[in-house]
């Protein structure tokens, strides 16, 4: 909007001391040429004056009319040129007029009242403040009028109005008030005819029991909670932005200049708070912080470590392994890893075969393994098994805990998918699925099963008791066969709740490992492939179905490698290789980072961050090891998350029998002097 060209002297008499840029010994160039009486310029440039408006603030508050003191009065400040700078491409008006609404939406209601009056630029006109009331008080009828003036579209009009018409249906159904509820849905929603589809799901909604049931199947948080609010924020989008301002403009833009430069930082791996980001200064994590050492060395298991995973609170690590045991460690959370408290906790033996998975429950009081069919569960405070489920007919190959903790899911290369009561009960059989499930995943936020595996299996029949071959890493070695025709390998990806497939997607090359990040939106998929095609992981959007990035370099061709997302913000991706190495990629950008060197030969079958230390993850190989990656010493930092963690397991003196201790030595073992090691044997733990 720009400034009027009329009543030039019109001043706003403002409680404050009189500006200085309008102070006749004011020497102020604003980074112009020359600095005079007028702000730096010789001539006279107005930029127009307006009155003081009683405005709303964002989120609905209302702001109070400033009223005229009897103090000194503010007088308009004459700039030449429409940019801040003379080398500037921000246009003056703009960049002003943002600063008012962030002035006033934090609360500095006098000072942009004094900006307005000092520079000539209003916020907003007083129909947008009355047309942003309007909707923040229910008075549909005035906004709709209101609208009218906002320099709308018709098209734009006509979705802007169907939208206060739906808010005043939804409102009205809260109320109870159905026979006025349906007249707007018959004569004012109904003869937009925007979408038939979401106007029968408006109807549909006459039937909700009671207001509770509207607001859950309406996806609408009612008239008491932010709904008119999100309202404004969604009919912002058709009235232009020079006229009403998008809410919290300011902050959105320097929100992106954070994002810039995060994503620009390659080893940025920093919460987002006033401490790692400052407006002073570009943003960048220092390299040398990144976890890139190991600090600890496990070295119990006495055969292959297929599979692993943290504990929820980050102070324990289940590891599964070919020598068919699973070990649960105790890794402490002190900064200085000379001084951790690290041990093993239970040694889970009770395997009659080698063992793939392992999965913790929410509250990490019990653990599930899966030793070739048979599932077993393991009380975490005492290391007893408390049930062994024998109902898949083949090699269990995925084990999830449900994100609400009811319970878990299982999934095999027999074709099922098995949902499991926190007891270890059946809830529900999915039937024959359409591949051999290789390994599977749910969301989050508990609305999609992603499974990825082999709809062909092999002709050959399994032996008896399969075991792997020599040098493969996973329970899932027996599926192939020199002689075996070609499978076609899938990505399925279920609606959780009608057990519909959404998405079915074939691709060259086998599928190992699937994990979702913590937004629901992005799926990390290994994918083998033989020279000359690529082996790579994929991220697959879920959203948009389809792979959007991919992250290449390492050595993947016929054993089971499993990724992870890690770091803050999920910003990072890591995966075990068949070269002995550990692979760090940026996820934003698909930058190789790291290859981390220190697993003996074999293949690293496994990576997995902890949840609560952005500054840890763990690795697991066939050289029988696990190793634990985190910053050099100098760099570790204690998280307050991690410090203050109340933790389901505490630990009980030698309840193993295989002796506890917190020393550790420095060895050179692999070559790498000044990492700090277990010692290299069970004795030393």
């Amino acid at each position: 909007m720009r400034p009027t060209d009329t009543d030039a002297d019109s001043t706003l008499s403002i409680s404050v001391p009189e500006a200085g840029p309008s102070s006749a010994v004011s020497l102020l160039s604003n980074g112009h040429n020359g600095v005079v009486k007028s702000n730096g310029f010789n001539g006279l440039y107005t930029n127009g004056t307006t009155k003081s408006h009683s405005l709303d603030g964002v989120d609905g508050h209302k702001l109070e009319k400033v009223e005229k003191p009897s103090r000194a009065s503010v007088s308009r400040v004459s700039l030449p040129g429409t940019t801040l700078y003379d080398d500037s491409y921000v246009d003056r008006e703009e960049f002003v007029r943002l600063v008012i609404q962030s002035l006033r939406d934090v609360g500095y209601i006098e000072s942009a009242a004094t900006l307005e009056a000092e520079s000539g630029y209003t916020m907003e006109t007083p129909q947008v403040s009355e047309f942003r009331q309007c909707i923040l008080d229910g008075a549909w009828s005035n906004a709709e009028t209101a609208l009218m003036h906002l320099g709308v579209n018709e098209d734009a009009l006509l979705e802007a109005k169907f939208l206060i018409s739906q808010q005043k249906y939804l409102e009205l159904l809260e109320a109870g008030k159905i026979g006025t509820a349906l007249n707007i849905l018959r004569n004012e929603l109904a003869p937009m005819n925007i979408d038939s589809e979401h106007l029968h799901s408006l109807s549909s909604l006459l039937m909700c029991s009671d207001p509770s049931d509207l607001r859950q199947r309406a996806g609408w948080d009612g008239i008491s909670g932010s709904s008119r609010r999100k309202l404004l924020m969604n009919l912002q989008r058709y009235i232009p932005s020079s006229v009403m301002i998008p809410q919290r403009r300011f902050s959105t833009l320097l929100d992106q200049a954070r994002l810039y430069q995060q994503n620009r930082c390659l080893y940025h791996n920093a919460p987002t708070n006033a401490r790692t980001f400052s407006l002073y200064t570009d943003h960048l994590c220092d390299k040398d912080a990144f976890p890139s050492m190991t600090t600890a060395s496990l070295e119990v298991h006495t055969d292959e470590v297929w599979n692993m995973q943290w504990s929820h609170s980050g102070n324990y690590l289940a590891t599964a392994s070919k020598d068919r045991t699973a070990i649960i460690w105790r890794i402490g959370v002190d900064k200085d890893p000379q001084s951790r408290e690290l041990f093993v906790l239970h040694t889970l033996d009770d395997h009659q075969d080698p063992v793939g998975c392992v999965a913790w429950s929410l509250d990490d009081t019990i653990l599930l393994t899966a030793s070739e069919s048979t599932i077993r569960m393991w009380n975490t405070k005492t290391g007893v098994c408390i049930r062994t489920i024998d109902h898949h007919s083949d090699v269990v190959t995925a084990l999830i805990w449900l994100p609400n903790n009811s319970g878990f899911i299982s999934g095999g290369l027999d074709r099922k998918i098995i949902l499991w009561d926190a007891e270890g009960k059946i809830r529900d059989n999915w039937g024959r699925m359409p591949i051999r499930v290789t390994d599977l995943a749910i969301t989050p936020d508990f609305t999609r099963l992603v499974a990825v595996g082999m709809s062909d299996p092999p002709p050959i029949p399994h032996p008896v008791n399969p075991t792997p071959t020599e040098g493969a890493s996973s329970q899932a070695a027996t599926q192939t066969h020199p002689n075996s025709r070609p499978s076609e390998n899938r990505i399925l990806i279920y609606d959780l709740a009608t057990k519909e497939i959404e998405t079915s997607k074939s691709v060259e090359g086998e599928l190992t490992s699937v994990k979702i990040s913590e937004d629901s939106q992005y799926a990390l998929i290994n994918h083998a492939a033989e020279a000359p095609a690529t082996c790579e992981v994929m991220l697959w959007d879920l959203h948009a179905e389809r792979v959007v990035r991919t992250y290449t370099g390492l050595k993947h061709a016929r054993h089971v490698i499993r990724s992870c997302f890690g770091g803050v913000d999920d910003n990072f991706i890591a995966s075990g290789s068949e070269d002995a190495m550990v692979y760090v990629w940026k996820r934003e950008t698909g930058e190789l980072l790291e290859i981390l060197k220190g697993h003996g030969d074999g293949s690293v079958n496994c990576v997995a961050w902890n949840p609560r230390n952005e500054r840890m993850f763990a690795s697991c190989s066939d050289d029988h090891t696990i190793r634990i990656w985190e910053a050099p010493l100098a760099h570790i930092v204690n998280p307050s998350a991690v410090a203050n963690e109340e933790v389901a397991v505490e630990p009980e003196e030698d309840i193993t029998g295989k002796g506890k201790g917190k020393g550790r030595e420095i060895y050179d073992g692999d070559g790498m002097d000044g990492v700090f090691g277990m010692g290299g044997t069970s004795a030393s733990l």
